[in-house]
């Protein structure tokens, strides 16, 4: 159930942070175990870097 909520979410384009929030998770590596998703829908709801591109 937990991986169905996380790509349902990722494909309303909810911000994979608040994803992490939703499923308890302190890290976004714990999260990225349940969201299997394709790169472009990723890119989508990915935040920007802090400080801009390096």
């Amino acid at each position: 159930m937990r991986h169905s909520l996380a790509t349902q979410l990722v494909g309303r384009r909810r911000p994979i942070n608040e994803v992490a929030d939703l499923l308890g998770h302190r890290s976004i590596n714990t999260t990225a175990l349940y969201v299997k998703v394709a790169a472009s829908q990723l890119a989508e709801v990915a935040l920007p870097f802090p400080g801009g591109a390096a």
